[in-house]
């Protein structure tokens, strides 16, 4: 059976490490993820004229994380920039069209940050600064697990995790102060701060404030298998 085509939002430079000169990039691990849990990746570019089309090709979307200026508006307080990077214009407008037409999707670390501000709220310029007795969100490598999470029960996060609690890893500045009225948070650190959203209603659609694709615990794995088979479901009710 053909995979599922699941597109991965690509992350902007004007110029860096790679290149001088304008770029795309994203880490390797969230193409080999989605490969590795059943999933065709798909990088898709920030170019706004061509995103229609390819949301009338894919069957799910993952919006990664990354480190990029966040416009002001996301926080309310006077931190961020005043302009907005051409990521934060293209994935907010991508992710308000995914929760409309049903489009399975999982939103990582800056992603979610990204479904946060889209849906309407808002987020800490600094976990450690903002919120009292944070954790260290930043510091530990990904390739270690940080903290627990406590998770709500019945949300789909619980079910796909089988459980209640579960270990992550983090590497997080910012984080998330309030909701807009269309997301529920669904996994909390020991320190009150909120690590998971999701969409009411909606088949798959959750944004996780850890690193899945860098682990890849069980409880990971879940996860992108969640959405693998949401993206199965989509597809074949696209095509009856």
């Amino acid at each position: 059976m053909q995979k599922v085509k699941i597109g991965l939002c690509l992350d902007w430079q004007l110029e860096g490490s790679f290149s001088t000169r304008p770029h795309y990039a994203v880490r390797e691990h969230y193409f080999n993820a989605i490969w590795a849990m059943g999933g065709l990746p798909i990088g898709l570019p920030l170019i706004a004229d061509a995103m229609d089309e390819y949301l009338n090709n894919i069957d799910g979307l993952v919006i990664p994380g990354g480190d990029y200026p966040s416009p002001s508006r996301w926080y309310g307080d006077g931190f961020g920039i005043p302009d907005e990077h051409p990521r934060t214009q293209i994935n907010e407008k991508l992710i308000l069209t995914a929760i409309a037409k049903n489009l399975p999707f999982l939103a990582i670390c800056a992603g979610m940050q990204e479904l946060v501000a889209a849906t309407g709220g808002l987020l800490h310029w600094r976990v450690k600064d903002s919120l009292v007795g944070a954790l260290e969100h930043r510091e530990i490598p990904l390739e270690q697990l940080a903290h627990a999470l406590e998770l709500k029960p019945d949300s789909m996060l619980a079910n796909l995790a089988g459980q209640n609690s579960v270990e992550v890893n983090s590497h997080h500045n910012e984080g998330i102060k309030t909701l807009g009225p269309s997301l529920v948070a669904t996994a909390t650190a020991p320190d009150g701060l909120i690590e998971a959203v999701e969409v009411p209603g909606h088949p798959f659609g959750i944004g996780v404030q850890w690193h899945p694709e860098f682990l890849l615990t069980d409880a990971d794995k879940a996860l992108f298998t969640g959405l693998i088979d949401a993206a199965k479901t989509y597809r074949a009710a696209r095509k009856g």
